[in-house]
């Protein structure tokens, strides 16, 4: 199964919505654009900062529709399945094949903790489903509760061959290093899913990075990854060292918000987050004013 399509920079794309929470159609398409234009190497539909835990399959399907509209085959699109029940998993990861998805990611149950045995079912009963559709795992502990194990992720990388590579978002550098190192040989790939451990996934052997930031500051992200494939490690350490602050500002907010306003103070527009969400506090907002200012960002007027 060919692999090769699996890497650089992919942003689990904002999903802009209007007063009514209807996802605003205009500003999806543009916002695709603008980071297709400088430098994604995928599209992520429904990741976590997608806010997928807000939206039902009606609600995704014309949103994805659009998507892979807009992109056109310039990059890939990934689909995130993330909902607890085995078989709403596989409605959703089988409506993303149909529609041409060119893989479907998918994280393990919230709420749940499941066995060894019961969350190997669930990840292999999906891949099962969508049969010769690439699948990942995306092992996200801080929003689940719990890790995806490397035996289970050893087991089942070797025994789905359409299960070909991971987003771990563990935070741990040597998690991610034994995710690539065990599973070499079946030429399993791994994504970093940390912005601030974008250098360190790569110097392990990671192929890429999920990174929110790069809904906003697209060349400063992919900028880690072309400056490290290019041999000029130097330049992506500082690059890496530039992102780092504003990364770090923005968990200071309640989950997912800072992702839209970041983008919002810097002009683009991604609105507010689905309710009970709100935009971040003034007192943080001007946090993350200072810490771009800091690194040379100019603040929209309109903010």
């Amino acid at each position: 199964m060919d692999t090769s399509f699996f890497k650089g920079i992919v942003p689990p794309i904002a999903t802009p919505i209007d007063e009514n929470e209807h996802v605003d159609e205009p500003r999806l398409r543009e916002h695709i654009d603008f980071m297709i234009e400088r430098g994604v190497k995928g599209i992520l539909a429904f990741g976590s900062n997608s806010e997928f835990y807000m939206m039902d399959k009606d609600e995704q399907e014309p949103i994805l529709k659009i998507i892979l509209d807009q992109v056109k085959g310039r990059v890939p699109v990934y689909m995130g399945v993330g909902t607890i029940r085995t078989k709403k998993c596989i409605e959703l990861a089988l409506m993303g094949k149909e529609m041409g998805v060119n893989a479907v990611s998918v994280l393990q149950p919230m709420f749940l903790k499941p066995s060894e045995d019961e969350l190997y079912t669930h990840f292999a009963s999906i891949a099962d489903a969508l049969g010769d559709t690439p699948m990942l795992l995306y092992n996200n502990p801080g929003r689940t509760g719990y890790g995806i194990s490397q035996d289970l992720v050893y087991r089942l990388c070797h025994e789905k061959e359409n299960i070909i590579g991971m987003k771990d978002s563990s935070g741990d550098i040597t998690q991610t290093e034994e995710f690539i190192r065990r599973n070499r040989d079946v030429n399993f790939k791994v994504m970093c899913g940390k912005d601030t451990a974008i250098y360190a996934g790569l110097a392990v052997g990671a192929v890429g990075a999920v990174c929110c930031t790069a809904n906003f500051i697209p060349e400063l992200v992919c900028s880690i990854y072309d400056k490290f494939t290019s041999g000029d490690w130097k330049g992506a350490l500082e690059a890496q060292f530039r992102l780092n602050p504003i990364r770090l500002q923005m968990d200071k907010s309640s989950f997912p918000v800072a992702m839209k306003d970041c983008g919002n103070l810097l002009g683009r527009d991604l609105g507010k987050p689905f309710l009970p969400n709100k935009p971040s506090t003034a007192s943080q907002l001007e946090g993350l004013k200072k810490v771009f200012i800091e690194n040379g960002y100019t603040i929209s007027e309109e903010k």
